[in-house]
């Protein structure tokens, strides 16, 4: 008697090609709510509740990314001016933001990009090209991407 082998029919190779070859790109969001560094505290927590959004990139005029602004940076604002006594109305967002980001390159695979995120340990990461800020990927848009890949071969 022949042994059965429980495997199941294999896909052809080019849906497997297709999978692995989708890229950041493909996924990110390229409208986005973007920041100033003059902007008040203030106006970014109210950009940050009306959009649902947890935080955003920080650009200059030309749209060259300089820093990432998030719910974490205000809190941290909050409680400092509510410490020090200090109102936040005065407060611009350039010495709150995170200023050396960590940005992802727009035509790394999407499951690169899924261990990026894990090892980073970050919401988002902003995509540059040529200097200028092009795009945003976040951890629900690689999730949406596995969605959406869903039943095809991972490799």
């Amino acid at each position: 008697m022949g042994i059965k082998s429980f495997q199941g029919a294999r896909r052809q190779q080019s849906n497997t090609a297709d999978a692995t070859s989708l890229t950041v790109s493909d996924y990110m969001t390229t409208n986005l709510i973007t920041f100033t560094p003059d902007q008040s505290i203030e106006s970014v927590m109210q950009s940050l509740i009306k959009h649902r959004i947890s935080g955003g990139p920080v650009v200059n005029d030309k749209k060259e990314l300089i820093g990432i602004i998030s719910e974490g940076d205000c809190i941290k604002q909050i409680s400092e001016s509510r410490y020090y006594n200090m109102p936040m109305q005065d407060q611009t967002i350039e010495k709150h933001m995170a200023g050396n980001v960590e940005t992802i390159d727009g035509n790394m695979n999407i499951f690169d990009a899924a261990k990026k995120f894990l090892e980073a340990k970050r919401r988002r990461f902003p995509i540059v090209e040529n200097g200028k800020l092009v795009g945003q990927i976040s951890q629900k848009d690689v999730l949406k991407a596995a969605m959406q890949l869903k039943g095809q071969n991972w490799k």
